[in-house]
């Protein structure tokens, strides 16, 4: 169902239920307050009743309807429109799954329409409607009720990432893995795609607390707004320190295999030296056997009668010198 919550605030109680937006609207013209309505990938004529209702620009509509905007704020008269990137982090297959937000804030309503699950935003209405002194504030303390979940998300996401960062560097010098580099490679761009969706957030939040005495915005709330533009500074910190980590990894990683592949070799290298010592050896006194096992008519060895002794005995030289020889090389 598109609308995943529709309600009317007066005083930081929730007042009305309206059933339709239709309703949501007479509420309002008839009993003030501020509307918070929330839809999950609305149609383009449930999204244009709204936008016709608050009258919201069409640039701004229009973003919110195709999606896939990257995190920006921007001000449209006297309604901010937000987008915002939410995260959750799939240990299973090492990915972050990005969701998207947009939310319209205006003098008496916010407006959000999601297209992921994340974040969870019945949470954050919940905790709203608990501290009646907050939402008593408008449209703006649910803003950063939304901006501070959102940053708050994004933490057991950065924990993901520095969890398999540890994995990682401990896998380096273990056992050899042929998907490591391949495994560092795909995380790097993970942490790559996770800076681009938390990035903006803290020029957007300060954004947001220079604009706070132009438009009246509550003196705690921007105290709190301080407050998230702290975490958000902290997660950009962390995830910088990520990706030094990671393109080092994968630096020693392609170092090690390029260790491992030249001691193989060089391990290879000596059984063969000894594999053709032997042989050699082993060449020596069948090439005398083989010459005294032509038996030709016209050998005047055959004759003699040390012949065979002789024989065995220039088989045995034979072998006993090439073993000197090749272990004064070290090939045995």
């Amino acid at each position: 169902m598109p609308i995943i919550d529709n309600a009317v605030y007066v005083g930081g109680h929730r007042i009305q239920n309206p059933e339709s937006l239709e309703l949501t609207f007479e509420y309002m013209r008839s009993k003030g307050g501020m509307a918070w309505i929330g839809l999950f990938r609305p149609t383009q004529e449930e999204i244009q009743q709204v936008a016709a209702e608050f009258s919201l620009h069409p640039l701004a509509v229009e973003d919110a309807l195709n999606g896939h905007q990257r995190a920006k704020i921007e001000r449209y008269g006297d309604i901010l429109f937000v987008v915002l990137r939410p995260a959750r982090y799939i240990d299973a297959t090492e990915t972050v799954d990005f969701g998207e937000l947009h939310v319209f804030v205006g003098p008496d309503f916010v407006v959000t329409v999601r297209h992921a699950e994340s974040p969870d935003l019945a949470r954050v209405r919940q905790r709203l409607e608990h501290q009646p002194e907050l939402l008593a504030r408008g449209p703006e303390a649910v803003l950063y009720a939304i901006l501070d979940q959102v940053v708050d998300e994004y933490e057991p996401v950065i924990d993901g990432v520095q969890n398999d960062i540890d994995e990682i560097e401990d896998a380096l010098f273990g056992a050899a893995d042929p998907r490591l580099s391949q495994r560092i490679y795909e995380l790097s761009s993970e942490v790559i795609s996770f800076q681009r969706a938390t990035d903006p957030l803290p020029v957007m939040i300060e954004s947001l607390l220079r604009g706070g005495e132009k438009y009246g915005v509550d003196v705690e709330l921007q105290r709190s707004l301080r407050d998230v533009l702290d975490h958000s500074l902290h997660l950009r910190d962390r995830l910088a320190s990520a990706r030094p980590i990671l393109s080092n990894a994968l630096t020693v990683n392609a170092t090690l295999v390029t260790q491992r592949q030249t001691e193989t070799a060089l391990l290879q290298n000596e059984q063969v030296k000894k594999i053709s010592g032997w042989a050699a050896i082993l060449f020596g006194p069948t090439l005398v056997a083989g010459i005294y096992g032509m038996n030709f008519k016209h050998m005047p060895e055959l004759q003699f009668v040390w012949g065979y002794p002789a024989a065995l005995l220039l088989m045995l030289a034979t072998s006993v010198v090439l073993y000197a020889v090749f272990k004064g090389r070290h090939w045995l």
